[in-house]
């Protein structure tokens, strides 16, 4: 008999949950199951991987020794079939993290086009924060992120994507009177307690407190929203004012009646959204074929939005 995969990884989970139950239940499979793979696994080996106690396993010494074996093998055959999985282009399965700010607005058009092109993709989408899409990016859960750059992680490798301009939005009064001054109008001219910005976690927030000029301590600054969403209602029913991505807003516009948008002066607060990838990732195209697709969709988008700003102008 061989060793399988099969084992290592039932083997790696017993590891984890230390308990032959739990172990079967993250695996799918029946308890007696999971129990005949290890004992045929330690046959194999020649000797005990864990001490079995009532109340669940420790490893043996031995087992803490071929559980580091075990887990770079699963790493191995891990990478073998993403390289198999990319041996034609972007086509396979594809784990893709976005984040919160750019998923409503960019993933529509961008699956359309994905589809449009005939490119037979089978994707899973994550919407997360920052930190939490890329420690699943690091761990190999995901694939790719796309997210505002810079991505201040080592290890990751990133693709421009498209600018995304900062607007400002509040009520039509609070918007025109900031914007209807003498002076032209900048992010850094708002006064802190006028800021309404989204809650902690959000890179959307870091950027927004930088180009403003505020530290996140400051004591007036309201950062409590979840969603551009609630954020776009509050401001419009009067509760301080935000800066909006061009990405967001003909979206949150329509949606909430009595918002107001207007364009801050040159040069104009942007972020810089990108795609992501581990730098030792296979890639024998895909990486960028999906980035050419993400990047003129989202061309597209923030275009749209400049063209509306220049027809009222």
């Amino acid at each position: 008999m061989k060793i399988t995969l099969r084992q290592l990884s039932y083997f790696k989970a017993l590891a984890e949950h230390r308990n032959f139950g739990r172990a079967a239940l993250s695996c799918n499979v029946s308890q007696p199951a999971l129990s005949v793979q290890i004992r045929e696994l330690e046959a194999h080996l020649g000797g005990p991987l864990v001490e079995r106690h009532a109340r669940g396993v420790v490893l043996t010494p031995f087992g803490r020794q071929a559980l580091h074996h075990a887990e770079s093998m699963l790493r191995e055959a891990e990478a073998l079939e993403r390289a198999a999985r990319w041996r034609e282009g972007l086509a396979g399965h594809l784990s893709l993290g976005v984040i919160p700010t750019v998923a409503p607005y960019l993933l529509p058009d961008a699956l359309a086009a994905l589809r449009t092109r005939d490119i037979s993709l089978d994707l899973y989408v994550r919407e997360g924060k920052t930190a939490v899409l890329l420690a699943m990016l690091q761990s190999g859960a995901l694939d790719a992120v796309v997210m505002a750059l810079p991505a201040e992680v080592d290890g990751l490798t990133a693709e421009p994507l498209f600018e995304d301009r900062f607007l400002l939005a509040g009520t039509p009064e609070r918007v025109a009177a900031l914007a209807g001054g003498d002076s032209v109008l900048r992010p850094t001219g708002l006064e802190a307690h006028q800021l309404l910005l989204l809650e902690d976690g959000h890179c959307l927030t870091d950027q927004a407190l930088d180009v403003c000029g505020r530290g996140r301590g400051h004591a007036q600054i309201d950062m409590g929203a979840s969603s551009l969403a609630t954020l776009s209602r509050l401001v419009a029913a009067g509760f301080g004012l935000t800066l909006m991505p061009e990405l967001a807003a003909p979206v949150e516009a329509t949606a909430t009646p009595g918002l107001a948008l207007h364009r801050f002066g040159a040069p104009e607060p942007a972020r810089q959204i990108g795609l992501v990838r581990r730098r030792g990732s296979f890639d024998d195209g895909w990486f960028s074929e999906l980035a050419g697709v993400l990047r003129e969709v989202g061309a597209a988008l923030v275009e749209r939005t400049r063209d509306v700003a220049r027809k009222s102008a």
